[in-house]
């Protein structure tokens, strides 16, 4: 049997998800707004009783039934009466009731005022008109010493009415909570309430915590393991981390702030109650706003001046949290690039040095999140011609990916770098948009056409080239085939054993180029 307390606050103001078998003998309170799921009327729904019904019936059928619900569910005003004697049987709207001779209390389903109905099905029913709404959502509160119980728990009921719009769910957003303390509290992990009903009870059990308002430390502790699939993160699934704070944090954000960027974390930024004039002197950093958010663009920063008129701003945050356009932080380099491997298989590398050149490249490509809708691999190899290994969307996912890297067999043949380059470009990346577009020529030796006319092309088309020359590779070749700056850009080592060790400045070359143009 499903029971309710319908005495928290948030349950006042936002109709509470039911389910199609909810029955009236589970209501608390003589008056009430719920929230139906769509199709009921595919449901065996018991319902007993015409226009008055018994409280046995089930809540939704009943409204239904009494023609105020459509299939597409919605929110009901439901009256708990007294019990009475003869429930009359009818048929309407798709649903028979049936007749009971006595029951001890009855309700009766009403239709709310048409402005009302029509501000509860855009703010209240997400899930129905934004099914893209799929995050991954970290709540991190204050529970400081700086709001004080009382407010900390006006806190709570404007999240309870936020988590209800959001309607969480397995194809909808999960939502997770930490508490901003002296140190961080994980509260409850992403998987760990899937069903409003479970969630808003959770989020009504919170214990205030006191201390100091360590904002910056709570920050840190989630974007370090919050959204780890260990710990519920969906992979592929938008990350956003919802900050509130009470006046001012007691510490930095900077760097925890740049770690959750690097992470692919949008960060929002609710400030409530803003410190007033003579309280500027006791902030530590009067632009925390703006080092805190995922971008500074007005996007992700969200003042209200008071816990006491939150209710107002809770479906135009909905909206931010579920903006899949506007979560500008979750492309980041690891899941956004396309790199095109270009690798020389002329007769002086040597089939053994050719294995530790596709190792090399494995190792780059294994930093990656290569996916379907990811990062794409793509490589070529040439001699005097050239040879499409496979393209950047031939694999969608990075085992894969590696896999047909080691599986190139080598060709042998002389050095054409430049004609490779002008094949590469336009059959590698000849689909792709610019600015994550990346080559890394890899050759041992001297080209025997020019490179520099290539190259220049290629940077112009958008590809941002690094090239990693190995033994006999002349300098002046590898900077004109690089991109600027060319010393960032260009790698040189003597031994094909060596390679292994340009794995990490290359990853964060490439990444720090993604940031830069994009």
């Amino acid at each position: 049997m499903e029971y309710f307390d319908w005495t928290a606050t948030v349950f006042h103001s936002v109709p509470y998800p039911v389910t199609c078998t909810t029955r009236g003998a589970d209501l608390t309170q003589d008056t009430v707004v719920v929230l139906c799921p769509p199709q009921c009327t595919q449901w065996r729904t018991s319902v007993f009783g015409t226009g008055v019904y018994a409280a046995v019936s089930s809540i939704c059928g009943a409204a239904v039934h009494r023609g105020i619900l459509g299939p597409a569910g919605g929110p009901v005003r439901v009256h708990r009466l007294q019990g009475r004697h003869n429930y009359i049987s009818s048929y309407a709207h798709g649903i028979h009731s049936q007749a009971l001779s006595h029951w001890t209390a009855s309700f009766k389903p009403i239709n709310l005022p048409q402005e009302l109905t029509s501000e509860t099905s855009t703010t209240a029913l997400p899930a129905a008109a934004r099914p893209d709404c799929q995050m991954d959502i970290a709540m991190v509160i204050d529970s400081s010493s700086n709001i004080g119980q009382r407010r900390f728990n006006l806190q709570k009921n404007f999240i309870a009415k936020l988590a209800a719009m959001l309607r969480v769910g397995p194809i909808g957003p999960h939502i997770g909570l930490i508490q901003a303390s002296d140190s961080p509290r994980t509260e409850f992990l992403l998987t760990n309430y899937t069903q409003p009903k479970e969630l808003l009870f959770a989020i009504k059990e919170l214990a205030y915590l006191g201390g100091d308002s360590n904002t910056g430390k709570a920050i840190m502790h989630t974007a370090e393991t919050f959204f780890s699939q260990e710990n519920g993160g969906r992979r592929g699934h938008p990350r956003v981390m919802m900050v509130l704070i009470d006046g001012w944090p007691s510490d930095d954000l900077d760097q925890a702030a740049m770690l959750a960027r690097e992470s692919g974390i949008n960060v929002f930024l609710v400030s409530v109650a803003k410190p007033a004039p003579e309280e500027l002197s006791m902030v530590r950093d009067k632009d925390f706003m703006k080092k805190a958010v995922c971008k500074d663009n007005g996007f992700f920063s969200y003042p209200i001046p008071s816990w006491f008129s939150t209710t107002k701003h809770i479906r135009p945050l909905t909206q931010r949290l579920c903006s899949l356009d506007g979560l500008l932080c979750s492309k980041t380099c690891y899941n956004s690039v396309n790199i095109g491997f270009l690798i020389d298989g002329s007769s002086s590398v040597g089939d053994g040095n050719f294995q530790l050149v596709l190792e090399f490249l494995a190792g780059i490509a294994r930093s990656f999140e290569v996916s379907d809708v990811g990062a794409h691999i793509g490589a070529v190899q040439f001699t005097y011609e050239q040879r499409l290994e496979f393209g950047l969307s031939d694999y969608s996912n990075k085992d894969d990916a590696i896999n047909a890297l080691r599986r190139i067999s080598y060709m042998s043949g002389g050095t054409s770098t430049g004609s490779a380059i002008s094949y590469t470009t336009q059959n590698l990346f000849r689909r792709t948009g610019p600015g994550r577009n990346f080559l890394i020529v890899v050759t041992d030796g001297q080209s025997y056409d020019d490179v520099r006319g290539p190259a220049m092309a290629a940077h112009k088309q958008g590809i941002t080239i690094f090239s990693v020359g190995v033994a006999w590779a002349p300098l002046d070749d590898l900077k004109a085939m690089s991109s600027e700056p060319k010393d960032t850009h260009t790698f040189f080592t003597r031994e094909f054993s060596g390679l292994s060790e340009f794995i990490p400045p290359l990853v964060r070359g490439i990444c720090r180029d993604f940031t830069e143009n994009n």
